[in-house]
C-alpha cells in the first residue's frame, strides 16, 4: 500500500509539475481568454480636405447600440422600450435579444438624443459604445467625387472607395477583465493596443470653385430643362482637377436615400458621342500631319456624298468657300468629314489614341471607362463613311474627362497630362507622406500645331458659334458642340449641348468642359446653352485663383463687325448698336444662327448686318440686287446688305452675275460674280 501510495502521489506530483510549469503559458492564456474579453477599437478614418484646407469629409464620434443576448432578461419588454429610439421594429429587436450570438448590433450612428434616452433606460443586455462615423460637413458639395463611407468605416464609392486603404487605418484592441455575464470587473486589468488612425487626403478640388460650378450648373440644367449636367475644370499645366460638378447631386450623409444613378460621377464613368467639340482634335491631327494648314480652302454645300452616305451641314444652305480657320468658326461638318477622309484611319487613328481616346487615362477614381475608338480595319463595311463621321464627332464615344484632357493637351503645348484628384497624403498629425506630381502621358501634337489649333479655337469664340463663352479680360478659346444622341438604328431627337475651352487664351490657367444632357427647351445648341454656362463658371474660377485680367485695347476707328452668333436677338441688337451698325432679319427665332458680313471683317459704317435664326427657314427668299458695273468691294457690300454671299471670279468691274438681278434666291445663297478690267 505504501509503495502504491508513493507511486500514485509521485505521478500526481509529476503531472501537477507538468501542468503548472511546463504547460503554464498555455493555461495562463486560456484563463486570460476566459476573463479578458477583447473589444475592437475602430481607428479614426482620415479627413478629406480641399486644396485650401476646407474640410470635405471627417470622422466624428457617434454612439452605437448592441445587444448581449445571454445578459438580457425580459426580451419583449426590452423590445417595447427600445423600439421608439431605433430604426428596428419590436419584433426585430426581440429576435436579436433571443439569438445565440455573443453580441449583435442593433443600430449605429445614433443621435445624442437617441443615445441619451437608451442610456437612461438601463436595460440589461443593452449596451452603448462610441464608434467613429463619417460626416460630410459641406453636404452635397462634390458628392459624386467624394462618394461615401459605410457604417463600418469602409469606403463604398468615389474617392472614399479608391483611397480606402489609406483612409481607413488599422483597428486597435482593448481587452478588459469581465465576469461570466460579460460585466466589467471593477478594478480589473485592462490592456489597450491603440489603433493606427488613417491618413488624411488633400485634394486638388477647390471648394469655392466647386461651389460656383455646382451653382451655375444647377441653374443651367433647370432653365434648359435638361436631364442632367456636368462641368469640369482642370489646371492646364498639371492636369489637376479643380472642380467636378454633377447635377443632380446627392447628400452623402444620407446616401441610402438616393439611387445609384444619382450617385454616379458621370465625368469619369459615362461616355457619349461628343459632336462638334471633337472638331478641335480633328483640326489638330490635320495640322500636325501636314494634311492642311491654316490657309487651306474648303468648299461646303448643304451636303456631301461620300462612300454611299451623305454628310449634311447644320446650315441648310452650306457655308460655301472658307479657309480652314473659318471651318471651325462655322463648325462645318462637311469640312471635317473631308479632312478625316483625306487623312484616312491609318494616319488619323494614332493621333486620337495619343490624345487619350479609346483608353483609360489612369485617373485616381474607380470605374473609369475607356470610351470607344474603332481601330483601322475594325469596321468591315463602310469604314470610309464611318471615319468621315468621326471627323466631326459621330461614331466615337468619350468620357467628359477624356475630351477635356485631350483639349487640355492643345492648351498645354501639345502635352497630354494624367488627370488626378489627389494633391497630397498626410498623417493625422499633418506630416507629409506623399505629394502627387504632374505626369505627362503623351505628346500627341507638336508645340507649333497646338498653338495653331489654339488660335483657331480663339477665333471660333471671337468670330464663330462660341461668342457667348467669351469673358471680358479673360479671352477664351474653345469650341461648341450640339451632338445628336444615337438610338437603335440611327440618331434620335435628343441633343447634348456642350462647350470645351480654356482661358486666358494666350496663357491658359484653366481648361474646362460643360455638358447639358437632353435639354427640352426649343433651342438646344451648344453655343446658346453651354457657352454662357462655361463663361459664368470660368470667370469666377479665374478670379478665385487671382488671375489678372487683360487690359482691353481702345476701339479702332474703323468699324469691325462684331460676333453675334448664338446670341439672343436683343443681345445681338445691343451689341451691333454699340458700334453703330444696323441690321436686318431673315427668318424668325430667338437666337442668331449666322450673320453676314462675317465677324471680324471691317466694313463701312452704313453696313446693314443680315441676321439669320435658329432654326432658320431655308425657304426665305430675297431678290438678287444688280451689281453690274460695280467694283468688287461695292458688289460685296451690296450683296451682303441683302443677306447674300459672293463668289468673285476675276478682277475689275462686275460684267456678269449668276443668278441675274431681279431673280429670287434663298437667303444666304452664293452669287457668282465675274469681274473684268
Amino acid at each position: 500500500m505504501l509503495v502504491f501510495l508513493i507511486l500514485g502521489f509521485g505521478a500526481l506530483g509529476i503531472r501537477l509539475a507538468y501542468l503548472q510549469v511546463v504547460r503554464y503559458s498555455h493555461f495562463n492564456q486560456l484563463a486570460q481568454a476566459q476573463r479578458m474579453r477583447p473589444t475592437t477599437v475602430d481607428p479614426k478614418r482620415g479627413t478629406i480636405v480641399d486644396r485650401t484646407g476646407t474640410v470635405l469629409a471627417l470622422s466624428v464620434g457617434a454612439d452605437a447600440v448592441y445587444a448581449v443576448p445571454h445578459s438580457a432578461r425580459d426580451h419583449a419588454a426590452a423590445a417595447v422600450k427600445l423600439a421608439p429610439y431605433l430604426s428596428l421594429s419590436e419584433e426585430a429587436i426581440a429576435a436579436a435579444l433571443q439569438g445565440v450570438a455573443r453580441s449583435t448590433w442593433l443600430d449605429r450612428k445614433l443621435s445624442w438624443e437617441q443615445s441619451s434616452a437608451i442610456r437612461e433606460l438601463a436595460i440589461p443586455g443593452i449596451r452603448l459604445i462610441e464608434r467613429p462615423q463619417r460626416y460630410y460637413p459641406q453636404g452635397t458639395l462634390a458628392s459624386q467625387v467624394l462618394g461615401f463611407a459605410g457604417i463600418d468605416n469602409q469606403g463604398l464609392e468615389g474617392l472614399e472607395f479608391f483611397y480606402d486603404e489609406i483612409l481607413r487605418g488599422t483597428p486597435g484592441i482593448w481587452s478588459l477583465e469581465r465576469d461570466a455575464a460579460q460585466r466589467q470587473i471593477p478594478g480589473g486589468e485592462g490592456v489597450l493596443t491603440p489603433p493606427e488612425h488613417g491618413h488624411d487626403l488633400v485634394l486638388t478640388i477647390d471648394a469655392k470653385i466647386q461651389y460656383v460650378a455646382e451653382r451655375e450648373l444647377e441653374r443651367a440644367v433647370v432653365e434648359s430643362q435638361s436631364q442632367r449636367g456636368v462641368a469640369i475644370l482642370m489646371d492646364t499645366a498639371t492636369g489637376a482637377i479643380v472642380a467636378n460638378a454633377v447635377y443632380p447631386a446627392f447628400d452623402p450623409n444620407e446616401y441610402q436615400s438616393y439611387s445609384s444613378n444619382q450617385r454616379r460621377n458621370i465625368a469619369v464613368i459615362d461616355q457619349y458621342e461628343p459632336g462638334s467639340t471633337f472638331k478641335a482634335l480633328t483640326a489638330a491631327a490635320g495640322l500636325d500631319s501636314g494634311t492642311v494648314n491654316l490657309d487651306t480652302e474648303f468648299y461646303s454645300g448643304p451636303s456631301w456624298q461620300v462612300a454611299g452616305g451623305r454628310i449634311r451641314s447644320w446650315n441648310r444652305i452650306g457655308h460655301g468657300e472658307q479657309t480652314f480657320i473659318e471651318t471651325l468658326e462655322n463648325s462645318d461638318n462637311i469640312a471635317y468629314a473631308q479632312l478625316a477622309v483625306n487623312m484616312g484611319p491609318v494616319q488619323f487613328y494614332p493621333y486620337l489614341f495619343e490624345f487619350g481616346l479609346g483608353q483609360r487615362l489612369g485617373v485616381d477614381f474607380p470605374g473609369e471607362v475607356a470610351g470607344r475608338l474603332p481601330a483601322p480595319g475594325e469596321i468591315r463595311f463602310g469604314e470610309t463613311l464611318q471615319w468621315a463621321n468621326i471627323g466631326f464627332g459621330q461614331g466615337v464615344a468619350v468620357t467628359p474627362l477624356q475630351l477635356l484632357s485631350a483639349v487640355n493637351a492643345i492648351a498645354n503645348h501639345g502635352r497630354l497630362m494624367r488627370p488626378h484628384y489627389l494633391h497630397e497624403i498626410r498623417d493625422h498629425e499633418g506630416t507629409l507622406i506623399h505629394r502627387e506630381e504632374p505626369q505627362v502621358l503623351a505628346q500627341p501634337i507638336s508645340v507649333e500645331a497646338a498653338a495653331a489649333v489654339a488660335a483657331m479655337m480663339r477665333s471660333s469664340v471671337v468670330n464663330g458659334t462660341g461668342s457667348q463663352a467669351d469673358i471680358p479680360g479673360y479671352p477664351v478659346a474653345g469650341k461648341t458642340g450640339t451632338a445628336e444622341v444615337p438610338t437603335q438604328g440611327g440618331y434620335g431627337e435628343d441633343r447634348i449641348a456642350s462647350f470645351v475651352g480654356f482661358a486666358p487664351a494666350d496663357n491658359p490657367r484653366l481648361t474646362g468642359i460643360v455638358i447639358l444632357y437632353y435639354p427640352k427647351q426649343e433651342i438646344r445648341y451648344g453655343g446658346v446653352l453651354a457657352a454662357p454656362l462655361f463663361r459664368a463658371i470660368m470667370e469666377e474660377a479665374l478670379d478665385c485663383l487671382g488671375v489678372p485680367k487683360v487690359q482691353q485695347s481702345e476701339a479702332s476707328a474703323d468699324l469691325l463687325i462684331p460676333n453675334v452668333r448664338s446670341m439672343p436677338v436683343l443681345d445681338a441688337q445691343v451689341r451691333l448698336a454699340e458700334v453703330g451698325l444696323t441690321w436686318s432679319y431673315y427668318g424668325e427665332g430667338e437666337y442668331i444662327a449666322d450673320q453676314r458680313p462675317t465677324p471680324g471683317t471691317r466694313n463701312a459704317s452704313d453696313t446693314v448686318v443680315a441676321l439669320y435664326f435658329y432654326e432658320m427657314d431655308s425657304q426665305v427668299m430675297v431678290e438678287v440686287p444688280n451689281v453690274m458695273g460695280l467694283g468688287m468691294r461695292d458688289a460685296l457690300a451690296t450683296l451682303q446688305a441683302y443677306g447674300l454671299r459672293m463668289k468673285p471670279i476675276g478682277s475689275g468691274l462686275a460684267l456678269q452675275q449668276l443668278p441675274a438681278a431681279g431673280e429670287a434666291a434663298s437667303a444666304g445663297s452664293l452669287i457668282e460674280v465675274h469681274f473684268s478690267m
